[in-house]
């Protein structure tokens, strides 16, 4: 285990008290901790808070389940109505009107911030000044919140970027002690997304206000968070003293193995576990994890393992605040599990291979409190041959659950088999998150969008990874395949004293049926609990194929165009293979194998009327490819920037990718596109390029 200094390991578990504040007082740097402290989640809050959500979605779903409960018109600009909370002052000849994003009249915090673009001016007023403790951009404020405080702070900004700034969220604190007020000034008539989340502290709350010092005051703890954050997999500090409890037990089909059993009161602090089996992705998909605490006859978890860890189908390397997935196949979990007499770890076997995982556990001391202390949960659900549209959108149950505890993460495991192979075309992801918490008649956190949820934007199909979010599998093109977002609510969870209702709305750009969505709500639960889980079935764990033989749909993002299979287009064949795969289109894709530097491959493509056109491939990013230089007849065509080189590898996986160029002019008949084979000898010297297809898009 990885160790950090003792006194900030305290820090970790204990709040500091700055001189003249009381013990338990709630700070700029108290919160920045709680972004690294997953034992404080076991706890139900205290103060309690309620954890809701500012957004620009669409005002008119305000009846569920209602006429307009799929509207979408939610930040595009000239929304039916305004999706602000109230309309401050009305738009002048300049387009620029001001607008109410919240006006909260109780102590609380701002613990999370989201756009994809906005613009204008954001001003933040705090406990009922007079002047703004934030005046200036809209899109850092939601961004880079910390950007605007860091002069004389001696804190690099560099420093917080991929800790404090995730992909489109912001996530650095600002608490307050009686009110916060947030008023946007700009064109309602452009582009304007949003998303403010704020806890909401019973009255009692004692809470020092943010100030812009703070970042002074507390810069050593915003920098040693940051670097946890930034690499929790080596940064990571555990603060059980007790020795690792090894797991390992195979386990025939159709058989439940104990692999592990502990006496309470205590704790596991983490938990890391790895399949073997002929089928890998099988077995990860067909192994089924139950965590079972104090006698319960189902376990508080229940999930096939790769979907556990957040990121299957298949081993995915990703590295977060709660889950680490190594490239090795070892999966991490530091969710702190608690129990008070007894902890039962069993691994069932539904597939039809032998499976051995191995790993170890390590507990740590843990008090139980029977007021407070609350079981981990994660029950995964799926299901299968849904047919997404996006004209008969589906609000998808992720947990629905009677009782109190605290929402702390979220994971989707998708087989989208849509054939369009442009964002515009295959984008599953249109719907929104709506969560009711307690006694809500409408949700307290309302999205804008499925990626916007996840902290990206603009249905983003790279593979990303941050400590609170990530993409960890996106197969492409764009958003075809399997994919796999998740979130992690660390400063941001959703305590709940009675209910919550979990729901995303499942809505596509266009029909696509045989779709598979799997996904877990990962919360924990004062024991009582009560959740709509239904026991998972062969039929649940059933291994899923993407469609053979697929071919791109020239609609959306990808209308006016052709495809052809590159392996018809080619000049020559020398060096070259073709290697099959439902990934692939037709089921096939051509893969070049040059010998020499400088080799080099040429590809004739017809141009059937004069005009201005695109010219994509969609290549594989996979571990034996490299750098790429492209030319259309004869010259450098801007694929990747001015060199007109793209770079083919990644270290895991295979994914397909769309490269374009700037469009040109083309007249009718044969054009060249010429790959170049630039790699020295001794780097990977067994090259290998697969490019999918050639798809020629003509401009309108």
């Amino acid at each position: 285990m990885n160790k950090i200094p003792a006194v900030f390991a305290i820090c970790l578990l204990v709040c500091s008290v700055m001189p003249g504040m009381a013990a338990g007082t709630i700070t700029t740097g108290s919160l920045v901790r709680e972004m690294i402290d997953m034992r404080n989640l076991t706890d139900f809050p205290d103060p309690a808070y309620k954890t809701v959500q500012f957004s620009s979605y669409d005002h008119r779903s305000n009846h569920p389940g209602g006429p307009e409960w799929f509207a979408n018109s939610d930040g595009f600009g000239s929304e039916p109505i305004p999706n602000f909370e109230a309309v401050l002052k009305q738009p002048g000849d300049d387009g620029i009107g001001e607008y109410l994003m919240c006006d909260i009249q109780q102590p609380g915090a701002i613990v999370r911030v989201w756009t994809a673009r906005i613009e204008g001016t954001i001003r933040l007023y705090l406990d009922g000044a007079s002047e703004p403790v934030f005046d200036g951009s809209a899109n850092d404020f939601l961004m880079f919140t910390y950007k605007p405080f860091l002069k004389d702070t001696r804190i690099s900004e560099k420093d917080l970027e991929g800790a404090f700034h995730q992909r489109n969220a912001g996530y650095f604190p600002i608490p307050f002690a009686k009110s916060c007020r947030i008023e946007w000034i700009g064109d309602i008539k452009k582009i304007h997304f949003y998303q403010v989340q704020i806890r909401l502290y019973d009255q009692n709350a004692r809470i020092e206000t943010f100030q812009p010092g703070d970042l002074k005051t507390y810069r050593k703890d915003i920098e040693e968070v940051a670097e946890i954050l930034k690499s929790p997999e080596t940064r990571w500090e555990y603060a059980s003293s007790e020795e690792l409890l090894p797991i390992a037990v195979t386990v025939p089909p159709g058989e439940t193995q104990t692999a592990l059993e502990l006496e309470g009161p205590k704790a596991v602090e983490c938990l890391s576990l790895r399949v073997s089996a002929k089928d890998l992705q099988r077995a990860l998909r067909q192994t089924i994890l139950h965590i079972r605490c104090d006698g319960y006859p189902w376990g508080q978890v229940q999930a096939p393992l790769g979907d556990f860890f957040g990121a299957a189908p298949g081993i995915n390397p990703y590295d977060s605040v709660p889950f680490t997935v190594q490239s090795n196949g070892t999966m991490t979990c530091r969710y702190v599990m608690p129990f008070k007499e007894s902890m039962q770890i069993s691994i069932k076997n539904m597939g039809e291979q032998d499976v051995t995982v191995t790993g170890s556990a390590l507990p740590m001391a843990y008090q139980w409190n029977d007021d407070s202390s609350m079981h981990f949960r994660a029950r995964w659900r799926v299901d299968h041959d849904l047919t997404a549209a996006g004209d008969s959108v589906m609000d998808m149950p992720y947990l629905i659950a009677n009782g109190r505890g605290v929402y702390v993460g979220t994971a989707t495991m998708l087989l989208n088999p849509s054939d369009g192979p442009h964002p515009g075309g295959c984008w599953w992801g249109e719907g929104d998150e709506k969560i009711f918490v307690d006694d809500d008649v409408q949700p307290s956190t309302f999205g804008t969008g499925s990626e916007d949820y996840f902290n990206y934007a603009w249905s983003a199909p790279d593979i990303f990874i941050y400590p609170y979010c990530g993409q960890p599998r996106n197969d492409g093109p764009a958003n075809r395949g399997f994919v796999t977002n998740n979130r992690w609510h660390i400063i941001d969870p959703l305590p709940f004293k009675e209910r919550i209702s979990f729901y995303m709305e499942l809505f596509s750009h266009h029909l696509t049926p045989e779709m598979s969505y799997a996904r877990i709500g990962y919360h924990y639960g004062i024991p009582g609990l009560m959740d709509d889980h239904l026991p998972i079935t062969g039929e649940d764990v059933r291994h899923l194929e993407l469609p053979e033989a697929w071919q791109p749909a020239a609609r959306g993002g990808a209308s006016n165009s052709v495809f052809y299979q590159t392996e018809t287009l080619l000049l020559d064949r020398k060096n070259t293979f073709t290697v099959s795969d439902n990934l692939y289109s037709g089921g096939e894709m051509m893969v070049w194998k040059p010998k020499e530097r400088g080799e080099e491959l040429e590809i004739i493509f017809p141009i059937l009327e004069d005009g201005n056109y695109d010219i994509h491939i969609v290549a594989a990013l996979q571990p034996t490819s490299g750098p790429l230089t492209l030319m259309i007849d004869g010259t450098k065509a801007g694929y990747g920037g001015e060199e007109s080189t793209i770079n083919l590898y990644v270290p895991y996986r295979t994914l397909l990718r769309k490269f374009s160029p700037q469009a040109r002019e083309f007249t009718r008949g044969e054009h060249r596109l010429t790959l170049c084979h630039d790699l020295p000898k001794d780097e990977r010297g067994n090259t290998e390029y697969g490019i999918d297809f050639l798809w020629i898009q003509k401009r309108k």
